[in-house]
């Protein structure tokens, strides 16, 4: 399988996964102008999509979900929790278009397995995805807003695994946001610290996942620098060298990252 990050963030977030002919588009939160360019620039096109896939219903992972569906017959998926709130966002969709599955079932779109598992976020029946195809497993698991024992099962057996580190604590603590937004970044159903995440790579490392892509970074709160050497440090602690034991790296908020093959 392969993965690319076109952009991760809260800026906006579009993420590519293929296996043969099977190309899917998980989450559509920029313009189908920026995410067509982003696709371009890695060999890839719209016309050559699958299905588009997103997790749940904020504007940064759904804002070109409508127009894509309507200009290129994409079929979207979502909880039905999702599409309740997705419809009055998007604009219509046809009705061959909505698909809807269940948080805890898997289903086979083509070539890959999708294993949907539910996430604690403030959205209508979020949820993040693993993808399996040729004993390959690939895992997305962002807007997390803390880690519990059934989403470390859902992450077993990972090659990849794409995992939210939004915020750092301090600049959070100490940055422009309202307070209320604060709270709710930092509360259980918000947002992934880079500390958080550290623990979570840590844990999943010594379970043999080799690569990993820190994600949905804060452009008020963050820093690439500064997720990935909290990420390093909590790694190093455990005797896990980023580079040489694992693959370490970070999903770009506002470009397109490197095509990750597993």
């Amino acid at each position: 399988m392969k993965i690319c990050s076109l952009f991760s963030g809260s800026s906006g977030n579009a993420i590519f996964v293929a296996e043969g002919k099977t190309k899917l588009l998980v989450e559509a939160g920029l313009s189908g102008k920026k995410i067509a360019g982003a696709l371009c620039s890695i060999g890839e096109s719209l016309s050559e999509i699958s299905a588009i896939l997103v997790s749940h219903e904020h504007l940064d992972h759904v804002r070109g979900a409508g127009v894509l569906s309507r200009r290129y017959d994409l079929p979207i998926y979502a909880t039905a929790g999702t599409w309740e709130a997705l419809e009055k966002m998007i604009g219509p969709v046809s009705e061959c278009n909505k698909r809807i599955f269940s948080s805890y079932e898997p289903f086979a779109i083509g070539d890959i397995e999708v294993a949907p598992f539910p996430i604690p976020h403030d959205a209508n029946e979020p949820v993040g995805y693993s993808f399996s195809s040729g004993g390959k497993k690939v895992t997305i698991a962002t807007d997390i807003g803390h880690i519990s024992l059934d989403l470390l099962r859902c992450f077993e057996d990972s090659d990849l695994l794409l995992l939210e580190s939004n915020h750092d604590p301090e600049m959070l603590r100490m940055g422009p946001y309202p307070w209320p937004l604060k709270q709710r970044i930092a509360g259980k159903h918000g947002h992934l610290s880079n500390d958080d995440a550290g623990e979570v790579v840590a844990y999943m490392a010594e379970r043999g996942t080799k690569k990993f892509l820190l994600g949905h970074l804060s452009k008020q709160n963050n820093f690439p620098e500064l997720a990935y050497q909290t990420v390093r440090s909590v790694l190093c602690e455990k005797c896990v060298n980023a580079g040489s034991d694992v693959m370490l790296d970070v999903a770009l908020r506002d470009r397109v990252s490197r095509v990750i093959e597993v």
